[in-house]
């Protein structure tokens, strides 16, 4: 029989970051649609709110469900179900009329996206020597800002040419992908080694608050509620903000297109720097960049700024994307990982339902958007001062 272990560190990088590609490109094109969908079925800020949250109630949903099914079933297969999962359903997503049909789609999309992104960073935690882990979850966070350039890139000569609905009929492709992993990706040797779960799910979430793990837990669900709120608030409005500041639909994706390319550098200072300088210095001081950033993007009125501010906004915060990745499933042995870090995605996606609402909510309100982005700004310093006292670092030390 042929020996599933043994995959390299690089195969392994590839395979499981082409996924998480696919999962930020399903993401990014949310953002253009909404903004196109706007246009075409004349949406209100509040509708516009509601498309982004009600992708994110999927999200919480799914890191919760599927991250506890990854330690009862592996984690090879859930990743491969949950690509299936939010690919199919945003293909179907196309073909809907009404905004009752697109929001429970999207609604199953965010269900595929929020449990693979937990379970595909636990995959390669757990496959990777420990002086290198860190800058190689990093490195894997890195493919989601390729899968938000192609979804860029369709938004910028797709949409304004042939429509939302061809762009998401592409989006739908991804699901062919899972056949390929499941010949080529093997499933964690730490969680092959483990054997049989032991815990039922009533156990491992009272470990999780055990008197051990309960200060890394309340880390981290801070951390994850505070950086998703404000993340998904801002980036799936980014497009719309544009248009609100005055630019046309074609202009507004150009620019956000090349507000997204400062993702890559982002991601590659975070992964340089997470092996060095450690963990919390990194996820702290890139928060830190994003809060400042935010601050500028909402009071910017001439172009020129909105490009500089925009693109610090996306070098900082995916960079702290990166990091946070790294650092979650750090915090538990391997019988809970998955469960911990699913669970504190899932409280993460519970600030993305806000974030979107509470920009369509002040929106609608006549609040200005430097009143929107400096409140995003103020959740981003309560996530430091998370990190920086309740936060312990592993950097370079052995998983559990």
């Amino acid at each position: 029989m042929k020996k599933k272990q043994g995959i390299s560190r690089n195969k392994l990088l590839v395979l499981a970051g082409t996924g998480w590609m696919f999962d930020a490109m399903d993401v990014g094109i949310l953002s253009f649609v909404i903004a196109a969908l706007a246009v075409e079925w004349h949406l209100t800020p509040s509708e516009m709110g509601w498309i982004g949250s009600v992708n994110s109630i999927g999200m919480a949903i799914g890191a919760f469900g599927f991250g506890l099914l990854a330690d009862r079933v592996g984690r090879k297969n859930v990743f491969m179900m949950t690509l299936v999962l939010f690919s199919v359903a945003s293909g179907l997503s196309a073909l809907t009329m009404t905004l009752t049909a697109f929001l429970i789609l999207r609604f199953f999309v965010g269900a595929g996206l929020g449990g693979e992104l937990p379970v595909a960073s636990t995959l390669v935690s757990e496959s990777v020597a420990a002086h290198e882990r860190g800058r190689i979850v990093v490195l894997l966070e890195s493919f989601w800002a390729a899968g938000w350039l192609i979804a860029a890139l369709i938004a910028y000569f797709i949409i304004p040419h042939y429509g939302w609905r061809v762009a998401l009929i592409i989006t739908a492709l991804p699901a062919f992908y899972a056949i390929y992993l499941r010949r080529k990706l093997p499933d964690s040797p730490k969680y092959e080694a483990e054997g049989k779960p032991k815990q039922s799910a009533g156990e491992k979430i009272r470990t999780i608050w055990s008197k051990k793990y309960a200060r890394r837990t309340l880390m981290l669900w801070i951390v994850w509620f505070t950086v998703v709120f404000s993340y998904y608030g801002m980036f799936l409005w980014l497009p719309s903000v544009m248009v609100m500041k005055g630019f046309d639909l074609i202009h507004s994706f150009k620019y956000v297109l090349i507000m997204t390319l400062a993702q890559l550098p982002g991601y590659f200072t975070a992964a340089w720097l997470i092996e060095r300088a450690g963990r919390k210095f990194v996820l702290a001081t890139y928060l830190l960049g994003t809060a400042a950033s935010a601050l500028f993007f909402g009071n910017a009125e001439t172009l020129p700024l909105l490009l500089i501010s925009g693109a610090l906004l996306s070098f900082f915060n995916l960079g702290a994307w990166g990091a946070l990745y790294a650092y979650s499933p750090e915090q538990y042995p391997t019988a809970i990982r998955a469960t911990g870090s699913g669970m504190a995605a899932a409280v993460g996606r519970i600030g993305g339902i806000f974030g979107p609402l509470l920009v369509g909510s002040l929106l609608a309100a006549g609040y200005g958007f430097g009143t929107v982005f400096g409140i995003f700004c103020g959740a981003i310093i309560i996530g430091v001062l998370a990190v920086v006292f309740l936060g312990t670092e592993t950097k370079q030390q052995e998983l559990e």
